[in-house]
């Protein structure tokens, strides 16, 4: 199949940098209206920001915390306009239109305060986070720093996030960011992922917005799963994220490396670091999320020093093991269509050298093999 035109489908971002709130996607998106007594805000939840029909984390996370600022503006002036560390707890899917977010200020200090908010839609609880707010200094330097930035591909040399072609998936978020993947660690997107479990990029505002300490919320859930490049597509829901703001960032794109950390009960924890074009480190995140796929085996890579699986079409592992008996079904979901497991015939299968089998090749669908596109 063709790529989609890249001029119709993702525009090009400006190359200069405009402040935020001037004309701004992203300010409009996370925009709150407050009520009188400054607890309830209604906003409006723009399906323009989403990954499919869900909204991505890292927005509704920025626009959250818009409304602790201004709940704690409301009580004690604007002297807390950052949200340094933010812990949020996605409960239900909201969908796009109107909504409601209460943010109670729990705590008022001199250097920091904290705010509660919680998201409702519908009279139900979708999304609930804690902030610690604060100021905090452009003119601040590391006293030590042990995460340097990785030796990334240029930005001009990495390849543009776009949907699938065909339209089998709607990726409506990278119309609003440019999203450009290392092609060192996107395997997954020709369907050979290099077992690492790291994806890495570039990231700015398609609009030329600068990027700020809001916009560092979204920038910390923006990259597709660290578990792609294990060889595991599909739907990685987020339970739980915690995200800290460093630094405001320097003018320029940022470059964000996503880190698969630990595997297990079909859950994964990834780690996040963010840079500024100063290579100064501005945030960073952990989140805990599901791994909702069953187009997986054994990792590709390595775990504790003991080799992974460099053929995926070979396996070698114990009789028994609830990966031995894989044969693949498709799914009759119209919605998400994936692969599923289930049970066969162990006896059938044959052995390699008394410790294991030879399964059959996994081959995700074209729409999870495709899940991000390059252009």
């Amino acid at each position: 199949m063709s790529q989609p035109d890249a001029e119709t489908t993702a525009p090009a971002a400006p190359e200069t940098d405009q402040p935020p709130g001037v004309d701004s996607a992203f300010d409009r998106a996370i925009a709150v209206r407050t009520r009188p007594g400054g607890v309830v805000h209604d906003v409006t939840i723009d399906p323009g920001w989403a990954i499919g029909d869900k909204p991505n984390g890292g927005y509704l996370l920025a626009m959250l915390a818009r409304a602790a600022v201004e709940s704690a503006t409301a009580v004690e002036g604007l002297i807390h306009p950052h949200a340094l560390t933010a812990s949020a707890h996605y409960l239900a899917t909201p969908g796009p239109g109107p909504a409601e977010i209460h943010a109670e200020v729990l705590r008022r200090g001199k250097r920091m305060s904290q705010v509660r908010s919680r998201m409702l839609q519908g009279g139900t609880a979708r999304v609930e986070a804690v902030f610690t707010l604060g100021r905090l200094d452009p003119t601040s330097e590391p006293w030590w720093d042990d995460v340097p930035a990785p030796d990334a591909t240029p930005m001009e040399d990495c390849v543009r996030a776009t949907a699938p072609p065909g339209g089998q998936f709607d990726l409506p978020l990278m119309q609003r960011v440019d999203l450009r993947l290392d092609p060192a660690v996107t395997g997954f997107a020709q369907g050979a992922p290099s077992g690492r479990g790291e994806v890495r990029g570039w990231f700015r505002f398609t609009d030329g917005r600068a990027a700020d300490p809001h916009a560092l919320l979204l920038a910390v859930d923006v990259l597709p799963p660290a578990t792609f490049e294990l060889g595991s597509t599909g739907w990685v829901p987020t339970f739980e994220l915690t995200a800290y703001v460093r630094r405001v960032p320097a003018p320029g794109p940022l470059l964000v490396r996503h880190r698969a950390r630990l595997v297990e009960a079909d859950i994964v924890d990834e780690a996040c670091d963010v840079w500024d074009s100063r290579g100064r480190l501005v945030a960073q995140a952990t989140q805990l999320a599901g791994v909702r796929s069953a187009t997986r085996g054994p990792p590709l890579g390595r775990s504790h020093g003991r080799p992974g699986i460099a053929d995926p079409t070979r396996v070698d592992l114990p009789a028994g093991h609830p990966h031995s008996p894989i044969a693949l079904r498709k799914s009759t979901s119209t919605t998400r269509p994936d692969f599923v497991l289930s049970a066969s015939d162990a006896a059938t299968t044959p052995l390699t050298d008394g410790r294991g089998f030879v399964p059959p090749p996994i081959v995700p669908a074209p729409e999870e093999r495709l899940f991000f596109g390059c252009d």
